[in-house]
């Protein structure tokens, strides 16, 4: 059993077991239709069928990061945020928000208006380097992305020392899967994933529905539900702490399953 933990909002969240985060998309692109939520209807929606689900954690993302995706200006993706936001902490004010962003004035934003918990950096601090100072600023959470053609170990051990430098206590390891990747180096990192382990820090994975799985199969994203909870449940046990998906509801059946049969290290 795990040990370590994460502080959101004061509540103390423990990884004795998996956790799954559900993905809200308030983008017009993102690469999986069925996740983009414009209207008030369905960004309440989406957001209430996830925690309903099982969801310990939404995560809200306003520009999309899908390969050849047009990058947003900043004044807009805080408008989209904004909006977002503004329904979701109203109607769901327990939910333990992450912002799924790059930008540290965007991040800034979430967590001083909105108290948002997490801040969820694809770009692992390359991006825009003020964002570590914003978490260590506001002592939230930050999940640090591999996005690079650095080796995955070279790179947490250097970026997770920036991060504590600052005063961040709260970090999250995401490996990565589909950022800066072949489709054979994304199967090689999952197969090794356990390694990642010697950092004691969750993990956190986000397989769902991406190009790994339909490329592979030679289908579209809509049809990868299965293939995502296949590898979901080979994550879990090489050591996943947290699944970042669509389908909350799958990954939550997963996780119990696993946990009654012992596949969970």
């Amino acid at each position: 059993m795990k040990n370590y933990c994460i502080n959101c909002k004061g509540n103390v969240i423990d990884f004795s077991e998996p956790r799954v985060m559900g993905i809200v998309n308030v983008t017009p692109d993102s690469f999986f239709s069925d996740s983009r939520c414009q209207t008030e209807k369905d960004i309440l929606e989406k957001t209430e069928k996830h925690l309903s689900s099982g969801a310990e954690f939404i995560d809200l993302g306003a520009c999309s990061t899908r390969p050849g995706y047009t990058e947003i200006a900043e004044n807009e993706e805080i408008k989209r945020l904004d909006f977002a936001l503004r329904l979701i902490t109203n109607k769901f004010p327990e939910a333990v928000i992450s912002v799924d962003t790059y930008r540290s004035g965007v991040a800034e934003f979430a967590v001083k208006n909105y108290g948002v918990s997490i801040i969820n950096d694809i770009s692992g601090g390359l991006a825009d380097e003020n964002i570590f100072s914003v978490a260590a600023k506001y002592s939230v959470c930050y999940v640090l992305t591999h996005n690079t053609e650095e080796g995955v170990m070279q790179f947490f051990v250097r970026q997770t020392d920036k991060l504590k430098q600052l005063g961040v206590k709260d970090i999250i390891l995401d490996p990565g899967f589909g950022f800066a990747k072949t489709l054979d180096e994304n199967y090689e990192l999952l197969r090794d994933m356990e390694k990642l382990q010697i950092f004691e820090m969750p993990l956190l994975v986000g397989i769902s529905r991406k190009s790994m799985i339909f490329k592979l199969l030679n289908i579209t994203p809509a049809e990868s539900l299965n293939g995502t909870t296949v590898l979901n449940t080979i994550a879990l046990n090489k050591g996943a702490d947290i699944l970042r998906v669509h389908d909350v509801k799958e990954a939550v059946q997963s996780v119990k399953i696993c946990r009654k049969t012992g596949f969970i290290k």
